[in-house]
């Protein structure tokens, strides 16, 4: 017989009935989001466009042109290199936790924990920055048309008012919600790479404020990693995909090349100088002589790009949270889905009300150096996740009997470049007498462990839930075609193929 001739032959075979197998991420609704909805949502994390200002600037700041384009060459292959080490868990399973599900495969619950809070912090920081800066330029434009905002009531109103519109896209419908950030996010490209290739050469010369730091070259290195940084935002997104395993994989390895792509070229335009005029426009606005069109084109885009970044971060966020919930890491509130649209309702008012709290305060109380240290400490919390999730890849492949040396070379790199640079951003800083950055990458550090010993006292039962991801249903499997049995946590699941021969 044939392997369906088995399985039907299997189906009708009298057999003690169970509970049918749920996946523990069904509430999302699954197979929704098609493959250009999920690259929407990686690409927009990364706000390619306001990132193509910020690296020449970074550049030409620090006088870092031939070390800067190499820089962020070497940080595209390096990323890119991270997303192969993460597509060896797409391509395998999908969890709306991302790297947090994915490192527990590899390295266990507190690696895992370590991850989750990690990128917690990274998502949940760049969207605070990003819509702190969103609003800036949401002032700025109201200033070109001749309404000033200037009252603390007036900036609360317009923060709360941006909070609410990208709260609300992200409850109606994820796919509402990626439709949004795609249109988005592709007028603020067009806007950028027009301005930067219309711009010339000559016409201007770049106006560089003094740099306040003499690391340069980290500063360019971080600035570049953490462009590219967001690809993996479409893993949290897998469940709700059409094709997971072939989608997000795919998602996952194009982004950095894409994205990378276009900041090489932002790194040429300014070594260039054909991006002195977007620079000027972007530091100091008309003040330089460059044209008012010019300076209201590039906030528009600029605009768009932040409050996109800060509309996918909040929702990558969201989706971490939600599978802490559903894991019982956090309350089960937390796994709260809406009836209609399908969305963590409740995970996304926290996640986009603490962003709300955060971007408001700078709006209101100035940015000041804890801004700059929230940006390292995000930055430093990326790197700590991409490391443990590179090592993760070799430990899991090499349990399963799957390991490679393409694996290894990857992992390798990319872990090793990641331990270099944030060894760097610690020794920088201590020199610097500046200590938060240093300390919050140790807290990140240790909060795996923490954490684990806390929820061994107070839910030792929550820690047999970690890891959860989209384990396949009842109707998913022909019946016959698989055995379904109870796990440690006590879920129904597929464990297996039937014994050849079995009736």
């Amino acid at each position: 017989m044939s392997a369906l001739t088995e399985a039907i032959a299997r189906s009708f075979t009298t057999r003690e009935k169970q509970p049918p197998a749920r996946s523990p991420l069904r509430a999302l609704g699954r197979r929704q989001l098609s493959g250009a909805e999920v690259l929407a949502q990686s690409v927009a994390t990364t706000a390619p466009a306001v990132s193509m200002v910020v690296l020449p600037v970074t550049m030409l700041t620090h006088g870092r042109l031939l070390s800067g384009m190499i820089t962020i060459i070497a940080a595209t292959v390096l990323v890119t290199l991270i997303a192969f080490c993460v597509s060896q868990f797409t391509r395998r399973m999908a969890a709306s936790g991302g790297l947090h599900s994915f490192v527990f495969r590899g390295l266990g619950t507190r690696a895992a924990l370590t991850t989750g809070i990690a990128m917690l912090v990274k998502y949940v920081g760049s969207a605070v920055m990003t819509l702190y800066h969103g609003g800036q330029v949401a002032i700025a434009l109201l200033g070109f048309a001749g309404e000033h905002v200037d009252k603390t009531f007036h900036v609360i109103a317009l923060y709360l008012g941006i909070a609410l519109l990208i709260l609300g896209a992200l409850v109606r419908s994820v796919r509402f919600a990626a439709l949004a950030i795609l249109v988005v996010e592709s007028c603020s490209l067009l806007f950028i790479v027009g301005l930067m290739i219309l711009g010339g050469s000559g016409s201007q010369q770049a106006q560089i404020v003094p740099p306040t730091s003499g690391h340069g070259l980290l500063l360019t290195a971080l600035a570049a990693v953490f462009a590219l940084a967001g690809f993996e935002s479409a893993a949290f997104f897998g469940p709700e995909s059409r094709r997971p395993l072939v989608t997000v994989t795919r998602t996952v390895l194009l982004t950095p090349i894409i994205c990378g792509s276009l900041f090489i070229f932002a790194g040429w335009a300014a070594w260039s100088g054909r991006s002195d005029t977007l620079v000027n426009a972007y530091l100091h606005g008309t003040a330089t002589g460059v044209s008012p069109g010019v300076v209201i084109a590039l906030n528009v885009g600029l605009g768009c790009s932040w409050l996109a970044s800060s509309m996918a971060s909040s929702n990558a966020a969201s989706r971490l949270v939600y599978s802490f919930g559903v894991e019982r890491l956090l309350p089960r509130r937390f796994a709260s889905v809406h009836s209609a649209f399908r969305t963590p309702y409740f995970a996304l008012t926290v996640v986009v009300c603490t962003v709300l709290v955060g971007g408001g305060a700078f709006a209101i109380l100035g940015r000041g150096e804890i801004f700059d240290d929230v940006r390292l400490t995000v930055r430093g919390a990326v790197i700590v996740a991409y490391a443990l999730v590179a090592i993760a890849s070799v430990v899991f492949l090499t349990r399963i009997g799957e390991h490679t040396p393409g694996v290894l070379a990857a992992a390798s790199c990319g872990s090793g470049a990641g331990a270099i640079v944030l060894g760097y951003l610690v020794y920088a800083n201590t020199i610097d007498h500046a200590y938060v950055a240093p300390i919050a990458v140790l807290v990140i550090l240790t909060s795996g462990t923490l954490w684990q010993f806390y929820l061994q006292r107070r839910s030792p039962k929550s820690l047999l839930h970690v890891g959860a991801f989209d384990s396949p249903e009842t109707e998913d499997v022909l019946p016959g075609a698989g055995v379904f049995a109870t796990d440690a946590a006590g879920n129904i699941v597929l464990v297996g193929e039937p014994t050849a021969g079995a009736r």
